[in-house]
């Protein structure tokens, strides 16, 4: 089994990666994505997809993984994208089930006041998800989940 690379993928995000930048770079090796290319694809999902607040970056990058996991990746053969796009689902609702919201000016109580995740757990739920979902027996569990991730 390979360590857990939860703590990995924030450090990436404390190097100056956004959240889904730190999620897919962390994973992009083991489905045959460089990470120069994982880099590029996930610029403009900061700060909740190009800045406007929407869906969380670290979330945006999870589900990435997922069609790159999941996807036959034909255009001609539809009969994969019914399961990606369920997969995809399952990770975004244990996503919104750990946080109250898939929303990144909610999470981070903008117009609340109320944070309700900071990037950093964000980031560290969107790459347990991966692990426990996408890479199953794949690594060794990570520890339990904290609020100040």
């Amino acid at each position: 089994m390979l360590k857990s690379r939860v703590h990995e993928a924030n450090l990436r995000h404390q190097r100056g990666y956004n959240c889904a930048q730190s999620v897919v770079c962390t994973y992009c090796g083991l489905l045959n994505m460089s990470e120069a290319d994982a880099l590029r694809a996930m610029e403009a999902f900061a700060g909740g997809i190009a800045g406007s607040g929407s869906t969380c970056g670290a979330l945006c990058g999870l589900l990435m993984l997922a069609g790159l996991k999941n996807s036959n990746g034909d255009v001609n053969d539809r009969s994969g994208r019914g399961s990606t796009v369920q997969l995809g689902r399952q990770l975004l609702t244990r996503f919104k089930e750990w946080n109250g919201s898939d929303v990144c000016r909610e999470l981070k109580g903008l117009e609340t006041g109320k944070v309700l995740r900071k990037c950093p757990g964000c980031i560290a739920d969107a790459a347990r998800l991966a692990e426990e979902v996408l890479f199953a027996g794949i690594f060794e569990p990570y520890a339990p989940r904290t609020e100040e991730e």
